[in-house]
């Protein structure tokens, strides 16, 4: 059958041209190419030989070459027949569906019904001339103005500024949306991988691979697109992303060559001829099928406002489609649970605004309600008039002015400003952070970020340069502290050097010219390798002939460096048939294999147990001492018969013949130790978590500043680190991680492993009173788990492998420990420009609804109109959002300590500012309201009629109001007390061009707004005296400053309100998520009456506490509530009474203390 194919194909190929155009002149089509892809293991071998006779015969059909790659004459023919390396985006949302999702608001939409009722009711006259009278003070006033037509303009004005706030939202989802794709195509752009065209190994984007394309793959790549292998090296991949199997799958040009996209390379190296991209890879297939569910994800990916790289849903999503549709349900849960547990300041937020929510509700209801009653009562009761059925409508007009006045009380009460603030100030920081070279994958890492407690570092590259150069080594019993001249080594010793390096080392590590002159060469591939390499053209020889004698594919097996045998061996045949393996690889590891070592003759003499103790104390501990990383270069001859049992790794790897310790130096970077004192300062604990040897890492450590001579810290390796950390049974145990992390600062010699128990221990540690947050920098593959776990992972953008980057948060892309610095002032000012927007924000909230409900009910109507209640919305909620949330950050955001997670959004200064700053603008207002017209001997505006023309006494109240926000903004910069409001001001041109905006804004309304806006033009001293009182704003923020904190003790109190509340937001909702049966209901109940129980005993010890110093009780008790299970600890929340009840007793605990 397959020779009939295979016939048939060649057939087709040469005899029929129109079908030699449709495959585009190429030997196989796409469809072939699918179907074989579909294959595993053998049944692929076989296929390929049926088919193509070999690998060659492929390549040929592809017009490919196994060794030299494509030409690139003919890329745009390869993408049109087999397709671009890209799976096409969902389609943006355009901006009218933006436009229709705007218009789905809940207050929106009662004020568009109320609006348009208004605007058909104002159309309406009573018949008859006299109804005037017999309808009362319903149309008392209206008819004398002649202004009754203009009735429909309030009504129509309501709708204008409804379209207003409709186009700004949508605006701002736009652009959101539009900053995201960016974000998306940035990260997709930073993803390069390398291919062999025309004999040269290129980078290309991932996006320009094409099917015939020859790529090199290594250890910790994420594999673009399907291919088959040609040549490979102990290859190990991880295809638990397509198969949900999580053993490694090793695969071999002979028996499993099949490599598909998406699927991780977890060890060792090789050439795969790529031959399926995009929608025709198998991940690509699996997105058309699931073509149908994207929508949906999509959403749910947005409402988080979380941004997920192309490959990491490439990843989630095979999984769900292999498992079947239950799994998908629940593996969509788990997503949503774990991420949004992970934003803490979003949870505060939606907590905070439904609370403030409910409060405006119950404040509007009761206006309407208060206005209904008071009207009736006057109308019905007092003056005892009839219901006129010609006068229903006027009545209605009356009821519906109410309803809106109520409406409008609360669209200001509701701060639904909140969302787009953090969304602004978390797209602006993603921007600007990107400029100080961190690519932030998930928007919610920012903030985090502003966390922080602790920073687990790697050392190489991260805290160094990562350019090694060999500067020290040990060779023929001689300990040279410099690299010696060439003539001083047996050309025996000299040779074997030179080939144990030149061949060992993966054939992409090369040493290249400098680009600059005068310019250090260039590094290209393992730096550790490059420093070897170094050593070898420093003995005045080459790699490269060595290298182009024996290429890659006649190395005869290659044991691939991985973290569990932290050496690399290659073993090559020798011309007599006989086998020689090279070996390098960390010193004391390799030593510990070898039982010779070249003497100053190059001639192997006994290496003995006390020769190796001599060995590590005089040659490697004075090393790594001085902070050099020590590499051993070893050898082994094997006879040609009986040939080894290559796969018996135990018995290969040893009895090994030490050539030389090389000791390479990795200079720390300069900018390391200042970045390290800078993060101290600031309450972030630095540890170093590395793989190297114990000494080198204390040595570095000590140079960066992460430890000082005196202090008492742990420096331990990982093997005592376990030592310490588990129980007889090998058990990780939290008390014991306990006794060790608060100490700890260096961790040798550790494993990925070790790195994912350090930082779960750190995380899970109930030492202290605030969950620790954890940031966690990685490189390699097996980082994954511990970039994943912590709250933070930073991967390296230019050593990390694609694994690594893909388990990440943010990417570095300098590599620098000094831009993880940079994260945390960008993360803490996210949360301060929140901070500052909420206390401006509460302020108007407070005010402006206070003062349309005693408006309200004193005098029969809101002093500020339902149109001025939209521009005041406007003003707080989208334009100054834009303004506090665009501060530029500043070094003294280092010069605190952390937040920590359960901290109340409002602090006391916040509340005492709020406070103080309401009580001032409602001073004003109400003076304003009630005496007023004697003031400026004007007409009083209260009591008028319905329809009645704007008053001057009522423009100057909107008038002041507008202008004592917007001298308030300028307070709202600063939130710690400080005294300077105006400090750096100029340095944030958004926020000057936004208060000069709204300035001019409100003088145009004010002028020449009119009935719409129900205002009545100011002269110049009106103006003067409005600005006036809006100036004295600053002046009490200097009073409300001078007042200390410690004064006001219900202050604590208030901070602590929220304190309760806010934490369990995010975790209320994921428990919202899953679906509870009713065993499961019943057994809540059961917890949250025992929580109950547990919270008043526990609220009685801190008042306890508060008064003896000892707090060792309370630790306990905490420390027992949260293993009992962190469910409980969301279900504690879930009922109000108890909520109510913590209120109440929680202040008592800090009242003690001022």
């Amino acid at each position: 059958m397959g020779d009939l194919t295979n016939s048939d194909y060649y057939a087709k190929n040469q005899g029929n041209d129109v079908s030699s155009n449709h495959e585009g002149g190429f030997g196989v089509s796409v469809m072939e190419l699918r179907d074989l892809m579909e294959l595993r293991g053998s049944e692929a071998v076989v296929k390929i030989q049926e088919e193509y006779g070999d690998m060659d015969g492929l390549c040929q059909r592809l017009r490919t070459s196994p060794t030299e790659g494509l030409t690139g004459d003919d890329l745009d023919k390869r993408k049109e027949v087999y397709g671009e390396n890209l799976i096409p985006p969902k389609k943006p949302k355009t901006f009218l569906q933006l436009v229709w999702e705007a218009l789905q608001d809940v207050t929106l939409i009662i004020l568009e019904v109320a609006a348009l009722i208004s605007l058909g009711l104002s159309f309406y006259q009573p018949p008859g001339g006299d109804s005037g009278e017999s309808c009362g003070t319903a149309a008392a006033g209206a008819e004398d103005e002649g202004e009754a037509e203009a009735g429909w303009i309030e009504g129509a004005a309501i709708l204008l500024s409804v379209v207003c706030v409709v186009l700004v939202t949508a605006f701002n989802d736009w652009s959101k949306e539009k900053q995201f794709r960016g974000l998306q195509s940035r990260i997709e752009q930073e993803q390069k991988f390398q291919v062999v065209r025309g004999a040269q190994v290129i980078q290309l984007p991932v996006a320009d691979i094409v099917v015939g394309d020859i790529a090199q793959i290594k250890y910790g790549d994420l594999l673009p697109a399907d291919g088959v292998l040609i040549q490979g090296n102990d290859l190990k991949i991880d295809e638990s992303s397509l198969t949900g199997e999580s053993d490694h799958v090793k695969k071999d040009a002979d028996k499993d060559p099949m490599l598909l996209s998406g699927t991780h390379v977890m060890e060792g190296s090789g050439r795969m001829l790529v031959t399926a991209v995009g929608v025709n890879s198998q991940t690509g297939i699996i997105f058309t099928l699931l073509g149908a569910g994207e929508p949906v994800e999509e959403e749910k990916k947005k409402e988080k406002v979380k941004k997920q790289d192309g490959a990491a849903a490439m990843e989630m999503q095979p999984l769900k489609s292999a498992e079947g549709g239950e799994m998908e349900e629940k593996e969509k849960k788990k997503a949503n649970v774990s991420k949004k547990e992970k934003s803490v300041l979003q949870g505060k937020l939606t907590k905070l605004a439904v609370q403030i929510g409910k409060a405006g509700l119950v404040m509007s209801a009761i206006t309407v309600i208060i206005l209904v009653l008071y009207f009736a009562v006057d109308n019905f009761v007092l003056q005892k008039r009839p219901w006129l059925t010609e006068c229903t409508p006027i009545y209605v007009q009356y009821f519906v002015k109410f309803f809106i006045i109520g409406v409008t009380v609360l669209v200001v009460a509701v701060p639904e400003g909140l969302p787009l603030a953090v969304t602004i100030s978390l797209a602006y920081s993603v921007k600007k952070m990107m400029k100080d070279n961190n690519l932030v994958r998930h928007l919610d890492a920012c903030e985090t970020m502003g966390n922080a407690t602790a920073i687990c570092s790697d050392k190489t590259g991260t805290l160094t340069t990562n350019r090694m150069t060999a500067v020290a080594c040990y060779v023929g019993d001689v300990h040279y502290k410099e690299i010696p001249d060439p003539g001083a080594l047996t050309a025996k010793s000299l040779d074997i050097l030179v080939n144990a390096i030149s061949l060992n080392s993966a054939y992409t590590t090369k040493i290249l010219p400098a680009t600059k002159e005068g310019g250090l060469p260039m590094q290209v591939g393992n730096k550790t390798e490059c420093g070897l390499l170094g050593l070898v053209l420093d003995l005045k020889r080459d790699y490269q002939p060595i290298r182009n004698q024996i290429p890659e594919e006649k190395l005869y097996k290659v044991y691939t460096f991985n973290s569990a045998r932290k050496s690399m061996s290659t073993v090559i045949k020798l011309s007599d048939g006989s086998f020689r393996m090279y070996s390098k690889g960390a010193s004391e590891i390799v030593l510990k294999k070898c039982t010779k070592i070249l003497n100053q003759e190059g001639e192997p003499r006994v290496f003995r147990p006390r020769d190796k103790d001599e060995m590590v104390k005089k040659v490697i501990e004075p090393m790594a001492c001085d902070g050099l990383r020590t590499i051993c270069v070893a050898y082994r001859d094997f006879p040609a018969d009986p040939e080894p049992l290559w796969d018996n790794e135990n018995d290969i790897l040893n009895e090994l013949t030490a050539v030389c310790v090389v000791g390479i130096e990795d200079p720390v970077r300069p900018e390391v130790p200042d970045a390290i004192i800078r993060c101290q300062r600031a309450g972030i604990t630095v540890r170093m978590v590395t793989g190297d040897n114990i000494n080198t890492a204390r040595a570095i450590a000590i140079k960066c500043g992460i430890i000082h001579p005196g202090e008492d810290f742990l420096c331990i390796d990982g093997k005592e680190f376990n030592r310490r950390i588990r129980n007889e049974k090998g058990e990780v145990e939290q008390e014991r991680m306990d006794k060790v992390w608060p100490k700890l600062r260096v961790l040798a010699r550790s494993s990925p492993t070790d790195k994912h128990t350090l930082v779960k221990g750190i995380i899970d540690s109930c030492l202290t009173d605030q969950r620790q947050v954890v940031a966690v920098t990685g490189d390699g593959t097996n980082d994954g788990p511990a970039l994943k776990k912590a709250d933070v992972g930073f991967a390296m953008g230019i050593a990390g492998t694609d694994v690594a980057k893909e388990a990440s948060d943010i990417i570095l892309t300098d590599d620098n420990f000094s831009s993880i610095v940079k994260a945390v002032m960008w993360g803490r000012n996210v949360y301060d420009s929140i901070s500052k927007f909420l206390q401006f924000q509460l302020t108007v909230n407070v005010v402006a609804v206070i003062v349309a409900f005693t408006g309200a009910c004193i005098t029969q109507d809101s002093p500020l109109k339902a149109v001025q209640m939209l521009w005041v919305n406007l003003i707080m909620d989208t334009f100054a959002s834009l303004a506090l949330a665009t501060e530029p950050p500043t070094e003294a955001l280092l010069m605190r300590k952390p937040y920590g997670r359960n901290k109340p959004l409002i602090s006391s200064t916040m509340t005492k500012n709020i406070l103080g700053h309401g009580i001032y603008q409602l001073v004003i207002i109400f003076s304003l309201l009630f005496v007023g017209e004697q003031i400026f001997d004007i007409d009083s505006g209260r009591h008028a009629p319905l329809h009645s023309p704007p008053s001057e006494h009522y423009t100057i109240i909107f008038n002041t109001f507008v202008l004592m926000q917007l001298f308030n903004e300028i307070n709202a910069r600063k939130i710690h007390g400080e005294r300077n409001v105006f400090d750096g001001i100029f340095r944030n041109p958004i926020f000057c061009s936004i208060v000069f905006g709204t300035f001019a804004i409100q003088i145009v309304i004010v002028q020449f707004g009119g009935k719409p806006f129900s205002c009545t033009p100011l002269d110049l001293e009106k103006w003067g005296w409005c600005t006036f009182l809006g100036l004295g704003e600053l002046v009490w923020g200097q009073v409300i400053a001078t007042i200390p904190n410690c004064k006001l003790r219900f202050l604590r109190g208030a901070g602590q309100l929220t304190k309760k509340n806010e934490m369990p937001g995010d975790e209320d909702m994921n428990e919202d998520n899953e679906e509870i049966d009713h065993a499961e209901r019943e057994l809540r109940r059961g917890q949250v009456l025992w929580f109950r129980g547990l919270n008043r005993i526990q609220t009685q010890i801190d008042v306890v506490n508060t008064f003896k110093s000892g707090s060792s009780y309370q630790g306990q008790l905490r420390r027992q509530s949260s293993t009992t299970s962190q469910n409980q600890d969301v279900t504690n929340v879930s009922s109000p009474s108890h909520v109510s009840l913590s209120n109440a007793l929680s202040p008592t605990s800090p009242a003690g203390q001022c």
